[in-house]
């Protein structure tokens, strides 16, 4: 049997392929989509936008057309596809592929929506358009420091390890909060006790790995090729349609740079540094969170020279190979 978590139903385990920025995900999953008779579940949300296609790497017309891919291009860049929205699309998407007599492979490297096929992210507050857009105020008017005053006197017993220096944190806790009526404990407790169909199905988890200095080079080539592609002209057309009004895809790795660049018009050499260097960067926190928070999963290290890793992957689904990792 393969390594599985145990699941509620019969179904076959999701397989999950993820790994760093730049590690290899993309044709790998291709490969063992077709090796498993898969369709492929996409878990970064930069993905989900239309437009944003060079600053994320997103699979080609030709790659996507080898097998089919699902939460892809799935809204406009200018309406955000929140985390709560992400796992109703996902636990629809696997139903339908399922029903289909097919496997479901998920392949992606964000953390925070990885999670929620493993454990609960996501509560059921209802947060108002009002309210959100009241606080967010508040926070370009009053300060953060004033924001968490608040949230501290809603919460007596404390913030539970808030990072109170992030002010994206301390306005969805204080939303949460005030939306529902009760502290942070009890909204986590809440939390917890929470499951669906993605975290009790079984799963077959791989992550890639590389040496540092190969990542690093592929880092740089990959930028170079995205500038070469035309970063910057896709950056200004996302801009004419609304790009800064989703920020988390305006801030993510490539387009925030790009965003600076196009104010000053450097010179694109300086452009290319700044995004290799935060890249590099994003893999580094991306590793050390796959290494201490992620659930047990096997590891492949993918070398420029050495084994096969579609072989390895063919007899990690068989449960015959691969390294456990176990945070």
């Amino acid at each position: 049997m393969p390594d599985q978590m145990p699941g509620a139903s019969d179904e076959p385990p999701i397989f999950v392929l993820t790994g760093t920025t730049a590690v290899g995900k993309t044709e790998l999953s291709l490969d063992w989509a077709e090796a498993l008779g898969a369709e492929i579940l996409s878990c970064d949300p930069l993905l989900f936008y239309r437009g944003m296609d060079i600053g994320t790497a997103k699979p080609t017309a030709s790659e996507l057309s080898r097998v089919p891919h699902h939460l892809i291009d799935i809204s406009d860049v200018d309406q955000m596809v929140d985390i709560r929205t992400f796992v109703n699309l996902a636990e629809r998407t696997v139903a339908a592929i399922r029903s289909r007599g097919r496997k479901v492979l998920v392949c992606g490297a964000s953390g925070f929506y990885l999670q929620s096929f493993f454990r609960p992210v996501v509560d059921l507050v209802a947060v108002s358009a009002e309210l959100r857009a009241e606080l967010r105020s508040r926070l370009e008017t009053e300060g953060l420091n004033i924001l968490i005053e608040e949230l501290a006197a809603l919460n007596p017993q404390g913030l539970g390890g808030l990072d109170t220096r992030n002010p994206r944190r301390v306005i969805r806790a204080l939303e949460r909060c005030r939306a529902s009526g009760r502290d942070i404990a009890t909204l986590k407790r809440e939390l917890e006790a929470q499951t669906n169909s993605l975290i009790e199905a079984g799963k077959v988890t791989v992550r890639l790995n590389r040496d540092r200095g190969d990542l690093d080079r592929r880092i740089v080539l990959r930028v170079e090729a995205m500038l070469a592609a035309g970063l910057i002209a896709e950056v200004e057309g996302l801009l004419a349609r609304g790009l800064k009004r989703n920020p988390s895809a305006a801030s993510a790795v490539g387009y925030r740079e790009t965003i600076m660049w196009l104010r000053h018009r450097r010179s694109e050499d300086e452009l290319a540094a700044s995004i290799a260097g935060n890249t590099r960067r994003l893999a580094r926190k991306q590793l050390s969170w796959f290494r201490n928070q992620f659930p047990a999963h096997r590891v492949i290290e993918i070398q420029e020279e050495g084994a096969d890793p579609l072989s390895v992957l063919a007899s990690v689904s068989s449960g015959t190979a691969g390294s456990m990792e176990i945070p």
